[in-house]
């Protein structure tokens, strides 16, 4: 078995609270902070795709440029999230979740002379990715609060802020009735609120160990980690799988099913809801069976459900059947990836492994979204790009059982 795999998740120096049995208030305070903290800042990331149907009628844009505007923020999102991690292992969470809230409504608010060119819906959405790189601060804040036994399921509390996603896809058209540009001056009065009281209520655990390395050393080390690429490569698909419907599919149910934005979105809400409630279930089996074997049922799930919905069936009842019941496993799988990262990783690697992992996941929701766009505009379809998917979860499935369950479970 790989040296990396054989590591001791929790060596000699781990923070004391790994070892408590119970996690104290302050852990409580900092999962509350750094679940609305991550909502808050998702929601931010994803304010261009519930908005993408409204952006194509008024600059005339192919289906492929809405695809590529709706997916610029999750690339930037997704690979700034390997810098904030290591940044987070180095300042902490305390200075780095309001700094980054703060910085996200900068381009919360160009949105609102932006709307107008492709060209500066194309840049703003560029700088609307740092809205997405928070959860690379909110896992190591996490992972060091509590203990192992029940790291997997605040890890999944915590990742229930991607909830955020639903949030904008059912919010933001609605209050864009009332105004063009409300949704972007309220989701920026909220990250001032939250900036202000996450830099009292968030905090470090005080023994905290702080790396004395340079940046590119740390992430050269966590890079040498065959679990961190293992792990990339199944959360590319299970939270990417997430990220990929949760900006695409209003446009999907929009040009396939013929539905209104608005009724597209509360759709495209539901289907994220699922994803939500499901991550920290993920989490919660995972501290009781083997992350791995979670993760492979999970995957399994998905990909039965890809296939059905590449038959392209009747949205009522076996769309909505075949969309809940994928968004489950991708939630699941999603929660259950992350409970094994806590397992693996040393704690002061967490931030550094969780950039990187989390880069590859978000990594894995950008392409999808161009290649739906693409296959539809070539083939006037959907199918083909449902069937890549399957196959990719089949194979995370199969690894994930083969190889992952050999992993050694924290004890």
């Amino acid at each position: 078995m790989n040296s990396a795999v054989k590591q001791s998740p929790e060596p000699p120096d781990a923070p004391a609270p790994a070892a408590a049995a119970t996690p104290s208030a302050a852990a409580y305070r900092n999962l509350v902070m750094a679940t609305i903290g991550f909502a808050l800042t998702f929601w931010a990331w994803n304010l261009i795709a519930p908005m993408s149907g409204d952006y194509k009628d008024r600059l005339g844009l192919s289906s492929f440029q809405q695809s590529f505007l709706v997916a610029v923020p999750v690339l930037v999102g997704s690979l700034g999230r390997i810098p904030v991690g290591a940044l987070t292992d180095k300042y902490g969470a305390k200075l780095m979740f309001p700094l980054v809230s703060a910085l996200t409504i900068v381009p919360v608010l160009l949105l609102i002379p932006a709307k107008n060119s492709y060209g500066a819906m194309i840049a703003v959405g560029f700088l609307l990715g740092l809205g997405g790189t928070t959860f690379a601060i909110g896992v190591p804040l996490v992972n060091s609060w509590f203990p192992p036994a029940k790291r997997g399921f605040a890890l999944g509390v915590f990742g229930m802020g991607m909830g955020g996603v639903a949030l904008s896809g059912y919010f933001t058209p609605r209050i864009a009735k009332h105004g063009d540009n409300l949704p972007f001056l309220m989701v920026a009065g909220a990250l001032v609120v939250f900036a202000l009281l996450a830099a009292v209520m968030v905090s470090d655990h005080p023994n905290r160990k702080v790396p004395t390395d340079t940046l590119v050393h740390r992430l050269g080390e966590a890079g040498k980690l065959r679990v961190t690429w293992e792990l990339s490569a199944l959360y590319a698909i299970g939270f990417g799988g997430i990220v990929a419907f949760g900006v695409y599919l209003p446009t999907y149910l929009k040009t396939w099913y013929e539905m209104s934005p608005t009724e597209a979105g509360t759709k495209a809400a539901g289907f994220a809801l699922v994803t939500v409630v499901f991550r920290p279930i993920g989490g919660w089996l995972s501290d009781r069976i083997h992350p791995a074997l979670v993760t492979a049922g999970a995957l399994l799930l998905a990909a039965l459900m890809a296939v059905v919905q590449a038959f392209e069936p009747p949205l009522n009842p076996i769309g909505t059947i075949a969309l809940l019941a994928m968004a489950a496993g991708l939630g699941t799988a999603s929660g259950s990836v992350f409970a094994l990262v806590s397992q693996v990783t040393p704690q002061p690697k967490v931030g550094s492994v969780t950039g990187i992992v989390g880069a590859m996941g978000g990594l894995g929701g950008f392409v999808p979204p161009l290649v739906m766009g693409a296959i539809y505009s070539a083939k006037d379809s959907y199918a083909i790009g449902f069937m890549l998917l399957s196959d990719l979860a089949l194979a995370g499935c199969v690894y994930a059982y083969g190889r992952m369950r050999n992993v050694r479970r924290d004890g």
